[in-house]
């Protein structure tokens, strides 16, 4: 016999209260595009850690390798490891920074210029999949605000 505390197996959980939080909401969103980037961008060999350096290299040539980390807020002992990584892959090269010689400049080779092409296009599919429901216009309202959120 059921006592009037126990849930039907069958019935709808309720998260009225975790529905009124906006983090329960953002954590939801993330876990589904980090998921989509994954089988989108995963089968090139990438993370989003170093798909974003990529990009930011990509967008900066020359850019110093502190900076790169700064802008993505990776910690300078990280940011080290991962520059390797995808030196090591034959994505990145680094070389001693013009402006200052103490530091590394970053550039993308030709394969990391390929590879930045084609998750950007993987990723771009992914996204539209995922916003579909939304139109260009809140797309950018979504965009907007999460930018203000981050500060």
């Amino acid at each position: 016999m059921s006592n009037g505390g126990d849930h039907d197996a069958g019935g709808v959980t309720q998260l009225t209260l975790l529905d009124s939080f906006v983090g329960y909401h953002l954590r939801r969103a993330s876990s589904r595009f980090a998921a989509g980037f994954s089988e989108s961008v995963g089968p090139l060999g990438m993370r989003q850690v170093l798909f974003g350096i990529l990009t930011v290299v990509h967008d900066n040539p020359g850019i110093r390798q502190g900076a790169a980390g700064e802008a993505l807020s990776i910690q300078r002992a990280n940011m080290v490891s991962l520059v390797n990584e995808l030196v090591d892959r034959g994505l990145i090269e680094r070389r001693v920074s013009e402006v200052d010689r103490r530091a590394f400049a970053l550039a993308l080779t030709p394969a990391g210029e390929v590879l930045v092409e084609q998750g950007l296009e993987r990723i771009r599919v992914n996204e539209d999949a995922l916003l579909r429901t939304l139109s260009p216009a809140e797309r950018e309202q979504l965009v907007s605000l999460l930018s203000r959120i981050e500060g």
